[in-house]
């Protein structure tokens, strides 16, 4: 299970190529999260809630990034 998400995680982090720091933000946070879960929980339902619980958190750091920058 570890190794699909990482999988999974690394494929799309090397596919999408993020243009912006909020989708840059959402897909790193997303692998801590689900990471973390699995760490946690040990289960799919941790891992899944700490993909979303990361890519919510990961967005919002990067959208306060993104609007940092267009106020420069």
């Amino acid at each position: 299970m570890k190794r699909a998400i990482l999988g999974m995680t690394a494929a799309l982090a090397l596919g999408t190529g993020c243009a912006t720091d909020t989708g840059t933000g959402s897909l790193i946070g997303a692998g801590v999260g689900a990471l973390a879960g699995q760490a946690i929980g040990g289960d799919t339902t941790s891992t899944l809630l700490g993909a979303g619980a990361g890519a919510a958190a990961g967005g919002l750091i990067g959208n306060q990034r993104d609007q940092q920058k267009k106020n420069r």
